[in-house]
Parts: structure tokens; C-alpha cells; sequence
């Protein structure tokens, strides 16, 4: 046997008042959400223009600090092939297309030889920060400081994010 309400049955004034107050209010509610759209979207892009200038404000917590803004000037100081990496893959990827043996034979040793150096970059590049963090900031912790730097020196220069303040070739 199906339960009881624990109320009386509205009047048919008070439910049709009701389903008026509940098409009026969706109606309004549209406007809110499309101006509070259009403000969020304004927020994000601001937020973004921030990030991509380097403030500190918006920055996320792994980029933070005087440490990292260093090795991302000294990063992008500097001329790396890691960051020549993904050009270099695509020109393999084309290569290996060509049907001649001797072009795709020499796409793979090409591909394997600047993941090669791009790792031997990346360990050297990772020993000067720390070498370089530990002459400029003395007492600060240099762990995953060279693992940071290689990776921004990975990234092709304009993609990086935020984007280099120094010029290359710049003293650090």
C-alpha cells in the first residue's frame, strides 16, 4: 500500500502559480548563466595572458619561486637540440615514407641520434642548473630543478609557457 503525502492537496490557483514561478525563473536564470559565461571566459583569458607573461600571481605552484623564473631564463638563454626534437620527427615521419632502403634506414639512425644527444643535453644541461642553483642560491634545495629544465628545453622555444624573457645568447 503506497504511502501518504503528510499534506493536503494544493488548490489549483496555488499549483498553477507554482508552474508559472518555474517557467518565469529558467528564463532568468538563462540570462545569469549566459552573462556568467561570458564572465568566466573574459576571467580565463586574463588569467591565461597572465601565465603566458610570467606573473607570479597566476603562475601554478611548480613554476613559482626566483628559482624557477632562474632556470627558465638560463633554459631559454641557451640554444638546445632537445627543442629541434619534434621538428626532426617529423621530417623521419616523411622519410620513412620514401621507398628507397637507404632514406628510411637513415630517418631511423637520424631519429635515434638526436634522442641520443637530446638525452646527453639533458643531463648536461641538468648537472649547470644545479651547479648553477647551488653558486646562486645557496641552502636551497635543487631537487627536480634539472629535470624542469631539461623538459622546458625540450619544448620548441615559442610554445613554452610561460613564454622566454631572455634572448638567447643572453648572460644568465
Amino acid at each position: 500500500m503506497a504511502e501518504k503525502k503528510g499534506r493536503p492537496t494544493p488548490k489549483r490557483k496555488e499549483a498553477e502559480e507554482q508552474r508559472v514561478f518555474r517557467r518565469l525563473a529558467p528564463a532568468a536564470t538563462k540570462e545569469a548563466k549566459k552573462q556568467q559565461k561570458q564572465q568566466s571566459r573574459l576571467a580565463r583569458v586574463a588569467q591565461r595572458e597572465a601565465y603566458m607573461r610570467g606573473d607570479e600571481s597566476a603562475l601554478p605552484l611548480r613554476d613559482r619561486g626566483p628559482i624557477r623564473k632562474f632556470v627558465r631564463d638560463y633554459v631559454d638563454a641557451r640554444r638546445s637540440i632537445g627543442e629541434y626534437f619534434l621538428p626532426v620527427i617529423v621530417l623521419v615521419l616523411f622519410m620513412t615514407v620514401v621507398p628507397i632502403l637507404q632514406v628510411q634506414l637513415a630517418a631511423i639512425v637520424l631519429m635515434y641520434s638526436v634522442l641520443i644527444f637530446s638525452i646527453l643535453d639533458g643531463i648536461y644541461l641538468s648537472r649547470k642548473i644545479k651547479r648553477e642553483i647551488a653558486k646562486r642560491f645557496p641552502g636551497e634545495a635543487v631537487k627536480g630543478l634539472g629535470m624542469y629544465g631539461w623538459l622546458r628545453s625540450t619544448q620548441i622555444r615559442k610554445l613554452r609557457a610561460p613564454s622566454p624573457k631572455v634572448k638567447r645568447g643572453a648572460k644568465i
